[in-house]
């Protein structure tokens, strides 16, 4: 075998879970061919790169085999070969994911309870419903 449809091998490759999910990518321009968007029906060859995103993560491929069938993982992985840029940039992207600050850690307690809301409403009361703090 020497070319296979671009679907069947992102399927086989593990790409993506179904073949259907592998079309939805390809019809929505997000997999290229050596440059070129592809379709779901591109012939693909043994040396082309591919160039796709994955969960939003940037990744560029070399193709090593044709399977037509779907493996286990190892086996899937020795269908292609990862660049050396596409590595770096994951392993960047991984890293920033990690450093940057997650807005719902900053929520120390999340929603007043019954008990917090009745002090609250006693410290409002103890302002005589003024909106400010400064004296008038």
């Amino acid at each position: 075998m020497e070319t296979m449809r671009i679907d069947k091998w992102l399927w086989a490759a593990r790409f993506f879970k179904t073949r259907a999910l592998a079309v939805e990518q390809l019809d929505r321009g997000r997999v290229s061919v050596n440059g070129l968007p592809a379709k779901p029906a591109r012939e693909l060859r043994v040396g082309d790169t591919v160039a796709l995103q994955q969960s939003g993560v940037p990744r560029t491929v070399v193709v090593q085999g044709l399977s037509l069938q779907r493996g286990p993982a190892p086996v899937a992985q020795q269908l292609y070969a990862e660049t050396p840029d596409s590595l770096r940039q994951r392993e960047h992207l991984a890293e920033q994911r990690r450093l940057v600050h997650e807005p719902a850690t900053s929520i120390e307690h999340g929603r007043p309870t019954k008990r917090d809301r009745r002090h609250l409403d006693q410290a409002q009361h103890q302002w005589d419903n003024r909106w400010s703090a400064s004296i008038d």
